[in-house]
């Protein structure tokens, strides 16, 4: 018998079949680590699939509800934030803002077009760990001062310049985490705005020193007070792990704004097992954190801001529809800016990634001149033309999520209710509370109501 013979007799063979836990991109990580004996860190946010707004849909308005014509009929989109105690809350224009994001983290150029882009929209921006820069200051109509547990750049002057403080306890990305800037990233502009030796590695503390609980906070939250004369409007930030009870404890403690950011917000630098593994989609958080507010008798009264993978004018809408004031962006501010454009693809090959893949912002190699403190490639960013890239995106959300409205019957954003949503999966139905689409039910409420 020949050996061609031989294998044409042969039993078939069983299919190879990949694990579904073992992976090839849990198999390389495995490999990655044996090997370097230290744990992968990254920007951005969750990359795992989770339930997000896109497993929800309107229902448009047909007998039962009456639509507004879509150019004759006007749909508000303003917001006034801070009405609770602050003597000059803040207004805008549309309610999405700019999400905090470092100086150090993002390089000077991208903090100034942020700031462009979010005044030329008519609407706020954030600065970030690390203080406040002139630039940013100088080029953002409204701008929200982040006072957080590291106090790098912490000034009483900048706090009185701003036009709102926002109290970090936690974000998305790192609920009970702190940050990390490394050391090719502190230049000596950063490491003398921080107080930090130039070139070495930083790590934020992922409480503040001064206080530990919620009595605490007040009495934070009152000195800040007493520090601006009453005048800025105070929120506290705090990541998507426990919505209900965070925001009941932000609203005792004397906060104006909530803002709730879920597990899809970016961070600049974190353990990648912590991305992907600790806290709540923002999905999840924003029924309960509503429910909080109405069981407290401050709905509308304390603004509630919602963060986490907002994407689109539908994202805005369905955040709002749930109960939310106004919502942050933040990695989609970047990608408006240029973060992970194609036209830089060769770039990103270099080093050992792909446009829309990259994420190792801690490396300040970024080829669009975003996340880098490198002078040759922060200068690849104008602020001008980046800025009216960002204030053309806000403006297509604002656009979208007004289209939306209108298909509802309402003439404001804000009068969109869970009454207008349906879910596509039962995940989504129980985290929205809304009905399971063709049905009257969800996981959760009694009675089947099909």
């Amino acid at each position: 018998m020949t050996v061609k013979d031989n294998k044409e007799n042969a039993p078939p063979r069983t299919v190879p079949i990949q694990s579904a836990t073992f992976s090839n991109p849990i198999n390389a990580e495995i490999r990655r680590a044996a090997a370097t004996g230290i744990y992968d860190i990254r920007g951005g946010g969750a990359k795992r699939r989770v339930p997000h707004f896109d497993d929800l849909l309107f229902l448009g308005a047909s007998i039962s509800r009456y639509p507004l014509e879509g150019y004759r009929e006007r749909c508000d989109t303003r917001v006034t934030l801070g009405t609770r105690f602050a003597k000059k809350p803040i207004e805008l224009d549309i309610p999405i803002t700019i999400a905090g994001m470092s100086f150090g983290a993002l390089s000077g150029p991208a903090k100034e077009a942020l700031g462009r882009g979010a005044s030329e929209a008519g609407t706020s921006t954030t600065t970030g760990d690390g203080g406040m820069t002139p630039e940013e200051r100088g080029h953002s109509t409204k701008l929200v001062y982040q006072y957080l547990p590291s106090r790098y750049g912490m000034n009483p002057d900048d706090l009185r310049k701003a036009d709102a403080i926002e109290v970090v306890v936690g974000q998305g990305a790192k609920p009970g985490g702190g940050g990390m800037l490394l050391g090719q990233k502190i230049s000596d502009r950063v490491a003398e705005m921080r107080n930090l030796p130039k070139g070495i590695d930083q790590r934020s503390a992922c409480r503040h020193p001064d206080w530990t609980g919620p009595d605490d906070l007040e009495i934070k939250i009152l000195e800040l007070r007493e520090i601006t004369a009453w005048e800025k409007p105070i929120y506290v930030k705090v990541g998507g792990t426990r919505p209900y009870y965070d925001t009941a404890l932000a609203v005792k403690a004397g906060a104006d704004v909530v803002v709730l950011d879920g597990m899809q917000g970016g961070t600049a630098a974190t353990q990648d097992v912590f991305i992907e593994h600790v806290g709540l989609p923002t999905l999840a958080c924003i029924r309960p954190a509503v429910q909080a507010l109405q069981d407290l008798g401050v709905h509308r009264e304390v603004q509630l801001i919602v963060s986490g993978g907002i994407r689109t004018g539908a994202d805005v809408a369905k955040a709002m529809a749930l109960g939310a004031d106004a919502v942050a962006i933040g990695t989609a501010a970047l990608i408006a800016l240029g973060d992970n454009d194609p036209k830089w693809e060769a770039e990103y090959q270099k080093l050992g990634t792909t446009t829309g893949a990259y994420d190792d912002w801690h490396e300040g190699l970024d080829p669009a001149g975003i996340t880098t403190q490198d002078p040759v490639l922060q200068a690849r960013l104008d602020p001008v033309d980046a800025g009216r890239r960002l204030r053309n995106y806000l403006n297509v959300m604002t656009l979208e999520a007004q289209t939306i409205a209108r298909a509802c019957g309402h003439n404001n954003l804000h009068n969109l209710e869970p009454e207008d949503l349906c879910a596509l999966t039962m995940e989504a139905a129980a985290m929205a509370r809304v009905p399971l689409a063709g049905t009257e039910w969800w996981p959760g409420k009694t009675g089947a109501g099909f």
